[in-house]
């Protein structure tokens, strides 16, 4: 690949539309708080990452299903923005484009309900029609907001077609070990790492979580850390980054901008290592800023 090459990222997941309110604090079960302000933005945890990986620098083909609605189409207009080929991104007709609800503190911590809605729609077909599409990238990047069967037929397919493949599992929910086995590199948070090993009510380091994923099949793992940076192991690598000073605004999508930056970093044939330190990089500026996708910093924002 030439240095002025971008490579070929294919992101399968979820488009949603965010609504966002600022509040004090979270508020607590059957609490009413007033807020201090509200937002709609694009959202979903593949579209996220899609954008963090067309603003690193890839070029991105996002594979999703939105409602034929008004923020179905609004979510069109923005990727096409940001030169992200939404020719794969199926339109569902009699089902809403998927909603998040979201009360971001003035800490910069959040809680988020989702409801799937044209998420739910993407099928095995769906990835077929895009085969020739997905033979090309450099890189597959995954999340768990879509069908899980889809997710699987996806990760049948990069396995057979040799294709480097990132599942973020989130949201966590149990994944067997044949699908883990088709996994290049797994991308969760520590409180995703610990639960997917099935011995969450144990004391395990990082190091034995991220050991004990390589076990259930994971080539390589990577698990974020918040503030605290992230931690990487796979055969030939092992070892942590440490997280940046910043002031925390908004968490919400740091976790899809690293996932965003790491496809593009790994796309780039970057080690592990480098690729992780560039995705932390990009995920601190992400929360010094409001809101998903307009947080994801651009790569021209910081340097390596």
């Amino acid at each position: 690949m030439g240095p002025y090459t971008k490579p070929k990222i294919v992101v399968v997941g979820s488009s949603n539309t965010d609504m966002i309110i600022k509040v004090p604090r979270i508020p607590m079960p059957g609490e009413t708080i007033l807020g201090t302000g509200s937002f709609v933005i694009q959202g979903g945890k593949g579209a996220n990452q899609a954008v963090a990986a067309a603003r690193a620098g890839g070029d991105v083909t996002f594979l999703a299903c939105v409602g034929n609605d008004s923020f179905g189409i609004q979510a069109l207009e923005a990727y096409k923005n940001e030169g992200i080929n939404t020719d794969y991104i199926k339109k569902a007709e009699g089902i809403p484009t998927g909603m998040a609800l979201i009360n971001v503190s003035d800490s910069g911590e959040n809680s988020i309900s989702v409801a799937p809605g044209a998420n739910s729609l993407l099928m095995p077909e769906d990835i077929d029609a895009a085969e020739h599409i997905i033979e090309s990238a450099s890189v597959l990047l995954m999340q768990l907001e879509i069908p899980l069967t889809t997710v699987e037929y996806v990760a049948e397919m990069a396995l057979k077609k040799n294709i480097p493949l990132i599942l973020n599992p989130a949201p966590a929910q149990q994944l067997a070990s044949s699908l883990l086995g088709k996994i290049t590199v797994l991308t969760p948070n520590e409180h995703e790492a610990k639960w997917l090993t099935d011995k969450s009510d144990e004391d395990l380091s990082t190091e034995e979580i991220a050991e004990c994923l390589r076990g259930k099949g994971a080539r390589g793992v990577v698990i974020t850390l918040g503030g605290k940076g992230a931690y990487f192991s796979s055969a030939a690598e092992q070892g942590s980054v440490s997280g940046e000073e910043v002031k925390v605004v908004d968490t919400t999508a740091a976790g899809d901008t690293f996932n965003g930056y790491f496809a593009v970093g790994m796309a780039k044939g970057m080690s592990l290592q480098k690729s992780v330190e560039l995705a932390n990089k990009a995920a601190a500026i992400s929360v010094t800023r409001m809101g998903a996708q307009p947080s994801i910093p651009f790569f021209h924002d910081f340097k390596n």
